[in-house]
């Protein structure tokens, strides 16, 4: 055990005044919290201490060479609509540091999963721009990458989190990486904050918890600071921050780009990744228990899927807008990252089709090591002078170098393009190629050497444009509205939703151990809407503040409810059964469900094989194995309808908790009434046999995802 220590063993804290403060109230709040190492004012006064110490002394906030920052929130622009100045060592230094933060995982978005498949355009996208591989009925092979944010690989798929939504189109024209999220907007407008926003959603650094979650102090503290993340923040505490699987989240390129045309014509887009399967969440309760019983369920999911013949399928669309000098469109600043463009104003244009259907073969080799950055841009497709992109633009190509130990990550197979590479780039870590010739510049005399491309023979030609301003750290008048698409977002949603939100503020700030925080949040949640604040401020025992809410018009289009049934594919369906069912109508429902493209599960009391007469069924899950998170419905067959088992009614209640279809046939409507479910609760669907009607009926149910007519009815009790 190591020695103890003496109270008078006290390490220096920060120089001056401000610094000891500092300390003391850092102190304070460590003991507020329960932590049990006694702080910085027990440790030995040690040379590694000390150097600790100068790390951070004194009382402004400077570069690592010592050069005091009079702002750390604006990256340096051509004025304040410009693009972002290489010169600006202070962003460069920053996101160069937070880029070497991890060793060896990614710093953010560590814990992901991936698919190869198939983009193939509709054709219909050419007239605004001349990228090659939107060419009609063009296939392109593709890499898509999902993943959390802020966790690290070994946590959990379904925490409460932002998903990275990543592709990677192997286009003859070079590599397009569209680096997106399963949210149209950021927390942040400006990149320089993005080192902030991470190490405020990370783990507390003193104890390295909590892990991928951001309820906690820090989080709060950064977003209530920082009122240009409320839209985001609202996105997040919706459904959206626990989707029910990768193939029912919706991506979203989040930044506005610029498509060049084959005139030269330009317009500004935003990109969308559309669903087939709708989009669909998580309630809270079920991600929780997946979290605990199966911390795989998205990858799990996606995997078995893609075996199981049902691939993810998502349609590629566009915003478009007119190329304005004031880049804005209806009012909405489109370089503004924290803003997004209702669908009731630019449609959604569909202008392709992504199919993801094989896994990978190996983890580590493919998922792991693939490398996207926003950079990498074909002709056609250019970027904006929005400051958050501006900063990706250089952070992601930094990121690589360490995570993948050096500048040749490109010739790894799942990052090689599948175009012709001439580059005149030599040596280097992890060199593979024996490159010929001893000239490897332009012009040169000696070798025969690659030539630059023309526009007409396929050369990235950036459309010219004026770049004028003085060099300023500040954001456009525009950028200061903070709080009215917040609102936006809150009038469009179900009623349903509202109250999903309303729970998912209340846990997370409910976690928060400092009271000023809780109340400076409330402050800003009352700028959002009244009736959320107040709902929030009542669940955490505090008075709800008064604020200015905009008046807006709600955008239907962002509610997750489904206006009807939809496709069924890849979801799962599980079946009870005891020895003695009716395993005739197992075998029909089986072919009824495959038919729709789901799989069917057989649960039983035991494992081994169900017999009825000669006929027997294999058992794919126990009641002791298995969790209500792995079905989209559950029905009890009939032909037992004495059985009875606690571990059923668990199942069965937390499916009726979580609005999931329950079904039976028969007399299976008495295994169910014995567990305790209403069997005239909506959703609860009941048949003689299993017949047309009864399945028809079943698998519709299953396609609007969730039965929000039980909400009000749990909700109560």
């Amino acid at each position: 055990m190591p020695p103890k220590r003496k109270a008078d063993q006290a390490a220096p804290t920060a120089a001056g005044p401000t610094g000891r403060k500092a300390a003391a109230k850092a102190g304070s709040r460590r003991t507020a919290r329960g932590n049990e190492a006694t702080g910085a004012g027990t440790r030995a006064a040690s040379a590694d201490a000390v150097q600790t110490a100068r790390a951070q002394a004194g009382d402004y906030l400077t570069t690592a060479q010592g050069v005091r920052l009079p702002d750390t929130d604006h990256s340096l622009k051509a004025g304040s609509r410009g693009p972002t100045l290489l010169e600006d060592f202070h962003l460069r230094e920053k996101i160069t540091h937070f880029d070497h933060e991890r060793i060896p995982e990614r710093v953010v978005h560590a814990r992901g999963a991936a698919a190869h498949g198939t983009f193939t355009a509709y054709g219909n996208a050419t007239a605004a721009s001349k990228a090659g591989f939107l060419r009609k009925d063009r296939e392109t092979p593709v890499f898509a990458r999902f993943s959390t944010v802020l966790g690290s690989r070994g946590s959990a798929d379904t925490v409460r989190d932002v998903r990275g939504f990543a592709v990677k189109f192997y286009t003859e024209e070079g590599n397009f990486d569209l680096v997106g999220n399963n949210m149209p907007v950021f927390f942040i407008q400006d990149g320089i904050k993005f080192p902030d926003i991470i190490h405020a959603g990370k783990p507390h650094p003193d104890r390295e918890i909590p892990q991928a979650q951001s309820a906690h102090d820090t989080f709060w503290d950064f977003v209530s600071l920082h009122t240009e993340a409320t839209h985001h923040v609202m996105w997040a505490m919706s459904d959206r921050g626990i989707p029910r699987s990768y193939r029912t989240m919706e991506g979203f390129g989040v930044h506005t780009f610029r498509l060049v045309n084959g005139d030269g014509a330009t317009a500004l887009a935003k990109f969308h990744w559309k669903p087939v399967a709708g989009v669909h969440s998580l309630v809270w309760e079920e991600a929780q228990l997946a979290a605990g019983t199966d911390p795989d369920f998205h990858r799990r999911d996606m995997a078995d899927g893609i075996e199981n013949g049902a691939p993810l399928e998502f349609e590629l669309g566009l915003q478009l807008f007119p190329d304005s000098a004031d880049e804005t469109f209806e009012g909405i600043d489109l370089l503004d990252p924290t803003k997004l463009v209702p669908e009731e104003l630019a449609e959604v244009q569909l202008v392709g089709k992504l199919t993801l259907d094989r896994n990978p073969t190996n983890y580590f080799a493919e998922t792991e090591q693939v490398a996207f950055h926003t950079g990498n841009l074909v002709p056609g497709i250019e970027v904006t002078n929005d400051p958050l992109m501006q900063a990706r633009l250089f952070s992601y190509l930094d990121t690589q170098l360490t995570r993948l130990g050096g500048p040749n990550f490109t010739q790894l197979p799942i990052n090689c393009p599948h175009a012709a590479v001439n580059d005149n780039l030599r040596d280097g870590m992890h060199q593979t190629a024996v490159h010929q010739g001893v000239s490897p510049y332009l012009p040169n005399s000696i070798d025969a050497a690659p030539q630059p491309a023309r526009e007409d023979e396929g050369g990235y030609v950036q459309v010219p444009r004026e770049i004028e301003g003085r060099a300023v750290r500040e954001n456009p008048v525009s950028f200061a509205d903070h709080f009215s698409q917040a609102t936006l977002f809150w009038a469009s949603m179900s009623e349903v939703e509202k109250v999903h939100i309303v729970e998912a503020f209340t846990f997370e700030l409910g976690k928060c151990y400092e009271q000023p925080i809780r109340e400076r949040m409330l402050g800003v949640l009352a700028n959002v809407d009244a009736d959320l604040c107040a709902a929030v401020a009542e669940g955490l025992g505090l008075p709800a503040p008064a604020g200015a809410p905009a008046e807006v018009v709600p955008s239907p289009a962002l509610s997750q409810i489904p206006p009807g049934p939809g496709p069924i594919t890849g979801r799962v369906i599980g079946v009870f059964a005891a020895p003695g069912a009716d395993l005739a109508g197992i075998t029909k429902l089986r072919r009824a469900v495959e038919a729709r493209g789901a799989v069917l599960r057989l649960i039983a009391p035991l494992g081994g094989v169900v017999k009825r007469a000669r006929s027997e069924q294999i058992v794919e899950r126990t009641l002791l194995t298995t969790r209500s998170i792995e079905y989209d419905a559950v029905v009890v067959a009939g032909g037992i309808p004495d059985f009875t088992d606690i571990k059923l009614s668990i199942l069965l209640g937390e499916l009726f908790r979580h609005c999931k279809v329950i079904a039976a046939w028969g007399d299976g409507d008495q295994v169910l009434a014995a567990a305790g479910i209403d069997t005239t609760a909506p959703g609860v669907v009941l048949g003689e046999s299993v017949a047309k009607p009864f399945t028809s009926e079943l698998l519709d149910t299953v396609g609007l995802h969730r039965v929000w007519e039980r909400a009000a009815q749990i909700m109560a009790s």
